[in-house]
């Protein structure tokens, strides 16, 4: 029987690109897998686009694969003008991030995602969800695995460890991005489109990596609470770090928001003291922390975006009175040549 084109043309596809991985040319293959899907979206092609963005890391370093060139200048504090620092997206530039970062920590970019995009993006967490439910509970159908296939990195590698670490993810509201390889591709692409995948790459220095348990997809319950941190204190000073906060429905009144210092810290504050977690800073501590600047508790509109590195100070906030969900995706770049230890890598 002859295939027709179209299957053939498919076939082809990860064929190709099976050939180029063999050959070391991992981020060659990720450009043809991600052109291939743009065209057509498939479930093969997205959980190989997964894999080969893992593979990818291990590569020598080269230009267009991580090269880390020079690293960019250190983030000098400035003033906190004790308000948070915005931007308007045709505004968005590195200068632009890195005075946000200076004065206060971090940049709020608002309406930086078209609501058309808000709301696909939205619809794909509660389909991922789901579908983890739907897994975990034996009681999947065919088209979950478009929307949650576990990833299992590399073998071999003993800092590289899942454990039960998604149940926990998933009480909280949340499954890992590179679970969802639909939903991997999805925040790729719309990074490229807003014109944030240029930026992160040169706030960093390098083509950045992600992290599989440090990306999030997460519709959060009306009663959740964290602890003041800094994720500095457990990725390490050292790391070349952004964080990019995608607010994907209204937070900040009825729904869990964001509790800010907003002021640039140039090292870990004292954690463990007024809390029982060894990684968080207690109400104390973080009084005397933010200074004149004080604590904020913006509210955020779907499609804001708030990016911050690992020496912003927050937390997760919310209030009894709330009674709706929050709809969100975080998502952690390191700069490839700092990357710490225990996160689990894929390249951007």
């Amino acid at each position: 029987m002859r295939l027709k084109r179209r299957q053939v043309q498919d076939e082809d596809v990860l064929v190709r690109a099976g050939a180029l991985r063999a050959e070391g040319r991992v981020t060659d293959a990720i450009d043809l897998l991600t052109e291939a899907n743009r065209t057509v979206a498939r479930a093969d092609v997205e959980v190989e686009l997964v894999r080969a963005r893992h593979d990818a890391f291990a590569q020598p370093p080269t230009a267009g694969n991580g090269d880390a060139g020079s690293p960019p200048p250190p983030i000098v504090a400035g003033a906190s003008t004790g308000a948070l620092p915005r931007v308007d997206p045709a505004d968005l530039d590195l200068q632009a991030l890195r005075d946000g970062l200076a004065s206060g920590g971090c940049l709020l970019v608002p309406g930086l995602i078209p609501p058309e995009r808000v709301a696909s993006l939205v619809a794909g967490i509660d389909r991922s969800l789901a579908a983890f439910d739907a897994t975990v509970e034996k009681r999947a159908a065919p088209d979950d695995r478009t929307w949650y296939r576990p990833f299992e990195p590399a073998e071999g590698v003993a800092a590289y460890r899942v454990g039960g670490r998604r149940k926990w993810v998933r009480a909280a509201g949340g499954v890992w991005t590179a679970d969802s390889p639909r939903m991997l591709f999805e925040l790729v692409e719309t990074l490229h489109a807003v014109g944030l995948a240029p930026l992160i790459e040169a706030f960093l220095g390098e083509r950045p990596a992600m992290s599989v348990n440090k990306c999030t997809l997460r519709r959060v319950p009306v009663d959740s609470s964290g602890e003041w941190h800094q994720d500095g204190a457990f990725l390490g000073e050292q790391v070349r770090s952004l964080n990019v906060w995608m607010a994907l429905s209204h937070c900040g009144v009825d729904a869990p928001t964001m509790d800010v210092v907003p002021r640039r810290f140039e090292h870990v504050v004292p954690t463990g003291t007024d809390t029982p977690f060894d990684w968080a800073v207690g109400p104390t501590q973080v009084e005397a922390a933010a200074g004149d600047a004080g604590v904020l508790r913006p509210s955020f509109a779907p499609g804001d975006v708030l990016l911050f590195d690992h020496l912003s100070l927050h937390r997760t906030s919310a209030e009894p009175t709330m009674t709706s969900e929050r709809h969100a995706i975080e998502s952690w770049f390191f700069a490839p040549s700092t990357y710490p230890d225990g996160q689990i890598p894929i390249l951007f």
